[in-house]
């Protein structure tokens, strides 16, 4: 019961064995048919079944680099509409918003796109194109907030709402919750509580950057978003005559934040625990013909540190160095793996090496619904545990998870599970009490 969070650019998907597609006759579908027993038997990258079968269904083809049709229409049914009410901080698109407009996204464009109405058409009638078969994040913002829109689901959208509390109570025959909160806007702050049977959990993982825990890192030049670059550089508090921006981290959000400082010919020291060559960094695990500006970083990182001079001016990478601390005076300390401190005077300090989901509304932080309660929860590791063919969580009636929450972070996933919810939802309903 948040805003709707599409996709956080991820990790294509590796081939694997091809699904069989179900036989014709069941590609109508009845939303109470047995998505059990038609998924039976998929394979692949996502550990829901019921997300394989709707991937397979609207993208037969493409782990073979095909480009086939969907086999499925849409058809809107008015009997087997689910009332019901999305709450979210931003506008209908959630995190996209605020992500700078002309980076593009991870996975391929047309697995950005949402029922009966394709990326590459709304692109079209835009007059604008995908970038070798990518969006831009401005465009994915605008398609999400504008489909909304062309759906007429305007009413079951409330942004601005920040969601406090969660909690409920069991009388028979079922769960009620109560969800607490306010709405920001011209209004000033305004409290609001509403009661609902089930609540779905699809917030996404941006919510909390991750942290080093080092100390000097709250000083006021260390920040943890792509953003805060962004704005210094707007500004003019960063420029090719400053001292250079230090990028911490070895992933996609790190990559973009040097191909930022790049574009504005900003002098970067990029340092990294890992070594170059980690087959566990995912620039080792993505196709260099679809993503060639991910595997240039990954060049400048091998390159720059093997090879003396430095074929890129402005660039130095410090592969398996780990930052110890950074000073008042815009200086940063570091270790190598031969435990030699160095120290750099830097301009601004990114700190890029993942998120986690705020879950604070939700007693215990979400920790007590992940699939290892005494462990952190985390999107790759340890997200909440949910029935695989209803997304319900295992340990709270009428509490859902979708999306990363619960381990589904590759985008074309996503909309398995809101199917495996749907479907979860419309059968309550045909047993629901008088």
């Amino acid at each position: 019961m948040a805003q709707p969070q599409p996709h956080i650019p991820a990790q294509p998907e590796a081939l694997g064995r091809q699904p069989h597609l179900p036989p014709a006759s069941l590609l109508t579908y009845d939303p109470f048919q047995d998505l059990d027993y038609l998924s039976e038997g998929l394979e692949g990258r996502c550990q829901s079944p019921v997300a394989l079968l709707f991937d397979a269904l609207l993208r037969p083809d493409t782990d073979f680099g095909g480009n086939m049709e969907s086999v499925l229409t849409w058809k809107h049914q008015e009997e087997h509409a689910i009332p019901h009410l999305v709450l979210g901080r931003n506008l209908p698109g959630g995190a996209w918003h605020s992500i700078e407009g002309s980076m593009v996204t991870l996975s391929q464009g047309q697995w950005m796109g949402l029922p009966d109405l394709e990326v590459k058409d709304w692109l079209q009638k835009k007059r604008r194109g995908l970038r070798k078969s990518r969006a831009t994040a401005g465009d994915i913002a605008h398609y999400y907030r504008d489909y909304v829109v062309q759906k007429g689901l305007g009413h079951n959208f409330v942004s601005g709402a920040v969601v406090t509390a969660v909690e409920w109570r069991t009388p028979d025959p079922s769960p009620l919750f109560q969800v607490s909160g306010f709405l920001t806007g011209d209004q000033g702050r305004q409290l609001f509580s509403l009661w609902a049977r089930n609540v779905v959990l699809a917030t996404g993982t941006f919510d909390s950057p991750a942290r080093l825990g080092v100390p000097g890192e709250a000083l006021p030049f260390v920040h943890h978003e792509l953003s805060a670059l962004e704005a210094a550089t707007r500004v003019g508090a960063v420029t090719p005559a400053s001292d250079p921006v230090l990028i911490i981290g070895a992933g996609l959000s790190a990559a973009d934040a040097v191909l930022f400082a790049r574009h504005y010919n900003l002098p970067v020291i990029h340092a990294f625990r890992r070594a170059v060559d980690d087959p566990g960094l995912v620039f080792n695990q993505l196709p260099k013909m679809l993503y060639p500006e991910y595997h240039k970083v990954h060049q400048m990182m091998r390159e720059q540190s093997i090879l003396s001079p430095s074929p890129y001016e402005g660039y130095r990478s410090l592969p398996g160095h780990r930052l110890l601390l950074c000073k008042e005076d815009c200086q940063a300390v570091f270790q190598d793996l031969e435990g030699v401190e160095k120290v750099f005077g830097v301009s601004l300090v990114l700190v890029l090496i993942g998120s986690h989901p705020d879950l604070s509304f939700l007693p215990g932080a979400g920790a007590d619904f992940a699939v290892d309660p005494d462990q952190p929860l985390s999107a790759k590791r340890n997200p909440i545990d949910v029935d695989p063919f209803t997304y319900q969580s295992t340990r709270q009636e009428g509490l859902y998870a979708v999306g990363p929450l619960a381990g589904d972070n590759f985008v074309r996933f996503v909309q398995g599970g809101a199917l495996a919810v749907a479907s979860s939802l419309l059968r309550k309903e045909t047993r629901k009490p008088p």
